[in-house]
């Protein structure tokens, strides 16, 4: 096992506040999975250790104590033990929100597309006759004169009827329901490495960028280990790792049944992983192989992907990983399903989500 160490940075400590202070609370609640007790004892040791108590003007048990005043902290009434509220997890939320997208450019973004030109989305190059309801600022006078000029000529006579007047079509609006997959096998904090807390905090992006923007649209948000189980998509930021494998088949089992009850137009899925497919479920029982690719899991989890095809429902992959063995199998499993594939590092797999949601809504169908 290796572990990387890098020299801390005390500077950081020099113009400290109580806002900071609450950023880094989050931020240990985010990597805690929600556990208020022990992300505090990590909170006061930086207190103890860089002497925190002179720079912020309070002791840690005031800072606490702030902390309940923000309705961040609350103390249960039968244990009497802290923990984390509902509004610290919308904060943690739009902290990732923030984060991820400094560096995105909101401007980037489109609207979904649709099968057929309607009103609402951006204006489109190809024009149609004019019905009555379109509105004025669509028409394309160009076009419209030019067809009256063909019609009656240029002379002492001419005049423009409805049925010269062509209209700008535009991309039609419409809903969209994404389910997200969170691979929580043992592989995402193994090796000393934390995989798990930079796709929770894409994930929560996302949600609070849905919500935000497209407030129509759904979003559904599964974890998958030995089994696959549906979480709200407010309690992300509680989600944690356990000792399972990765029953992939599992998730895009549920992601599907997530999707078919949903009534968008528009159905997707984007699985965050970081290992290969090593376990299915058969009568009940957990079929497991830790070693290698067994061709018994990847068939399986392959029709699964084809089975997603045929219902419509695209499947994008962001694999973050580099092993050559788990590219070909992520290849072939999006070309089952037609779908898409990502190669990406832990630093930039926001800005591949939000590009890849994006484009899926640029595009016309």
């Amino acid at each position: 096992m290796e572990f990387r160490y890098e020299h801390f940075d005390g500077s950081l400590f020099e113009n400290i506040n109580r806002e900071k202070m609450k950023q880094l609370f989050l931020e240990l609640l985010l990597k805690t999975s929600g556990n208020a007790e022990m992300a505090l004892k990590y909170l006061k040791r930086l207190f103890d250790q860089h002497n925190l108590e002179q720079a912020l003007g309070m002791s840690f048990a005031e800072f606490r104590e702030w902390l309940k005043e923000q309705q961040l902290l609350e103390q249960d009434r039968q244990t009497g033990a802290l923990a984390a509220t509902q509004r610290a997890d919308r904060e943690i939320q739009k902290a990732a929100f923030e984060e991820i997208f400094q560096d995105l450019g909101s401007d980037t973004f489109g609207d979904h597309p649709g099968r057929t030109a309607g009103r609402g989305g951006d204006k489109l190059a190809e024009t149609r006759r004019y019905a009555f309801g379109d509105e004025i600022v669509d028409i394309d006078f160009t076009s419209s004169i030019g067809n009256a000029v063909r019609r009656s000529g240029v002379d002492d006579d001419f005049r423009m009827d409805e049925d010269d007047l062509e209209t700008h079509q535009r991309e039609q609006l419409t809903s969209c329901a994404t389910v997200i997959l969170i691979d929580i096998s043992h592989s995402m904090i193994l090796y000393g490495e934390d995989r798990i807390t930079p796709a929770k905090k894409v994930a929560m992006a996302l949600i609070e960028y849905i919500q935000q923007r497209y407030p129509k649209d759904s979003i559904d948000v599964a974890l998958f280990g030995d089994e696959a189980v549906e979480v709200p998509a407010a309690e992300v930021a509680r989600v944690s790792v356990g000792p399972f494998h990765t029953n992939t088949k599992a998730g895009l089992q549920l992601a599907q049944r997530l999707l078919l009850r949903r009534k968008a137009v528009n159905k997707q899925v984007f699985m965050i992983t970081d290992g290969k497919p090593s376990a299915i479920t058969e009568q009940g029982e957990l079929y497991k192989n830790p070693f290698g690719l067994d061709p018994k899991i990847v068939t399986q989890t392959i029709n699964e992907a084809t089975q997603l095809r045929r219902k419509g429902i695209t499947i994008t992959t962001f694999m973050i990983t580099t092993d050559p063995h788990l590219q070909d199998f992520v290849d072939r499993m999006t070309k089952a399903n037609k779908g898409r594939a990502y190669y990406a590092s832990l630093d930039n797999l926001g800005s591949f989500i939000f590009a890849d949601y994006a484009k899926n809504k640029k595009k016309r169908v």
